[in-house]
């Protein structure tokens, strides 16, 4: 939904009515994840998506009736046996898609996540008289609520625990909130800080991986401790460019608690004095994904050294070296591709086998 709440809050603080459509919950194959939205306005623009055009037909239509009716619904699609022509996913899958008209003010929600703070957003999906009723949570508070104490404490405590995961998903409770009871669901929305990329090393690699890991929604910082190379003229994309030692560097955020084990390393140094230390600090770190650019004559040098540095070999089975999906890449736009593509592979752990060769479910 992130990349539609610029656009919710222009609309809403413009005094147009808008209805919103969410992907609550997506059963087997399914386009578009929890989370995917589409906005609809009164005169019929929409802006995003949650099939990828399979039902957005029908979800456009049903935005529009809301919108009317000012009704919550919530709609089923799947594949129809029964007939080919139906309102359905061609992908063979389910999802479950709530549509609301928003007319509360979504203000706080954009201007937290604006800030970089977390926040997430509950609504009430299905129940018979609660139906669009919402909070919205903080680790340190919330607003809003369901009419029932005890079902907002559950719904406050159980979205505190998604958010802290940065997950989205779909929570049932009984009519006391009652875990694992039914009657009642709840959809949140959670909106953590973005993950973080940091490239080390500030070569014209860089600046092709500083543009991928922006467009893949990462805050993406470039350091290099010359600060002759390190420039923001140089690496416009990044969100920052920072001129220091990299191990130093990356030691200090991690003091700080300002990465963790979503963000994302490459180091496209090649230079031992560089690059050995800064790994002695990133295998040790926690982080989600660590990588290195070289040849395999510079990943055994480097792995030479790193042992020697007294790195385990538990230590080092967290290193991605040499960095990247073997795609053949040569340019650097293609091997940010490469590492990008091995990025999101060991983030939902895949192999990055061609499609092609495969069977069963593709998500």
């Amino acid at each position: 939904m992130r990349d539609v709440l610029d656009e919710l809050t222009r609309l809403r603080a413009a005094g147009e009515p808008v209805a919103m459509a969410t992907v609550v919950a997506t059963f087997a194959s399914a386009p578009r994840p929890p989370g995917a939205a589409m906005l609809v306005t009164a005169d019929g623009a929409v802006v995003g998506s949650v099939s990828g055009g399979c039902v957005e037909g029908d979800v456009h239509a049903v935005a529009l009736d809301v919108l009317a009716t000012g009704v919550p619904v919530l709609r089923r699609y799947g594949v129809s046996d029964d007939d080919a022509l139906s309102v359905g996913l061609t992908c063979g899958g389910i999802i479950d898609v709530f549509v609301e008209r928003v007319d509360g003010d979504w203000a706080p929600v954009a201007g937290l996540v604006a800030a970089e703070e977390p926040v997430a957003a509950a609504v009430v999906v299905e129940h018979p008289t609660l139906l669009g009723e919402r909070l919205v949570i903080t680790p340190g508070g919330h607003t809003g609520g369901t009419g029932s104490a005890r079902v907002d404490a559950a719904v406050v405590d159980d979205a505190r625990g998604l958010l802290a995961a940065g997950r989205d998903a779909t929570l049932h409770y009984g009519p006391d909130g009652e875990r694992r009871g039914e009657g009642l669901s709840v959809f949140v929305r959670s909106f953590e800080p973005p993950a973080r990329m940091l490239v080390f090393g500030a070569i014209d690699f860089a600046a092709a991986m500083a543009r991928m890991g922006a467009y893949l929604g990462y805050r993406v910082t470039v350091c290099d401790a010359r600060p002759v190379f390190a420039t923001t003229t140089r690496f416009p994309e990044a969100h920052e460019v920072v001129v220091d030692w990299p191990h130093r560097y990356l030691a200090a955020e991690l003091a700080a608690g300002r990465v963790d084990g979503r963000t994302v390393v490459t180091v496209l140094t090649h230079d031992p004095k560089f690059d050995v230390p800064l790994l002695e600090v990133a295998l040790r770190g926690g982080l989600g994904f660590v990588g290195a650019m070289g040849s395999r004559r510079t990943h055994d040098d480097r792995i030479a050294r790193l042992r020697a540095a007294g790195l385990t070999d538990r230590e080092l089975a967290g290193l991605s070296s040499p960095i990247g999906l073997d795609l053949g890449a040569r340019t650097p736009e293609e091997t940010a591709v490469s590492i990008a593509a091995e990025v999101i592979a060991r983030r939902w752990g895949r192999d990055g086998a061609r499609l092609s060769d495969g069977a069963g479910r593709i998500h």
